[in-house]
């Protein structure tokens, strides 16, 4: 159970809220947190939710549960990554859920991420990254969330390289920082070995990759 904080002003009971009943949400509970927008830092963190959730300037969002094509594509990508650093000892491998603290008051979960020795780090978060990437998955909003959105929020928090997996277009696209802003080292379709700029040698084959969603889907 989270420990976050009751919000200040509660909200005022109606009849036009939602009343929990038999088959249905507890809504009440929705009275022991704070209310959207005035989430602090400390809230989210000790949010106990069991599902991924990021923050964004007090507010919290719940993102879809993956898919299972998109969960053996982040396995098949973490296994490689995982086996490059540590191999040389270059640093560590995560999957989320893991928060990511790209700036205050902006949390992100990314679905793979690379850190540095040195990069700060405590057992709730770790202080921005050195290589992220992200599965994008099928709805407009979540595509519009990792392709814009996630593609900003990354470079305003200086992270050296993004990339972004897309299933849909079957295409892995690799961003390197440059200056304040990402360009693209490469675009990288089946038949393709994409390649990383900030991890000389690490390279993914592209049909390996979409294959992998293919498998765990029996196709």
């Amino acid at each position: 159970m989270s420990t976050a904080t009751p919000a200040t002003q509660p909200i005022a009971e109606s009849s036009a809220e939602p009343r929990s009943a038999h088959g249905t949400p507890v809504w009440e509970i929705a009275h022991l947190y704070p209310l959207q927008g005035h989430w602090d830092e400390q809230d989210y963190l000790s949010l106990d939710a069991g599902r991924l959730v990021e923050f964004d300037d007090g507010f919290v969002e719940f993102l879809p549960m993956p898919s299972l094509e998109h969960q053996a594509i982040a396995r098949f990508l973490f296994r490689l990554l995982d086996q490059f650093v540590a191999g040389r000892r270059l640093g560590e491998a995560y999957f989320a859920p893991l928060s990511i603290r790209l700036r205050s008051g902006k949390y992100r979960e990314p679905d793979l991420v690379f850190v540095k020795p040195n990069r700060k780090r405590d057992r709730r978060y770790i202080q921005g990254a050195d290589l992220v990437v992200e599965v994008v998955s099928d709805s407009a909003a979540d595509r519009q969330r990792d392709l814009e959105t996630k593609r900003a929020e990354y470079a305003e928090a200086a992270i050296p390289e993004y990339w972004i997996v897309d299933p849909v277009q079957k295409t892995i696209t690799v961003l390197t920082l440059d200056g304040e802003e990402y360009r693209v080292h490469g675009e990288f379709k089946p038949g393709e070995t994409a390649s990383s700029v900030l991890l000389e040698g690490f390279t993914v084959d592209v049909t390996a990759c979409f294959a992998a969603a293919d498998d765990a889907a029996g196709n």
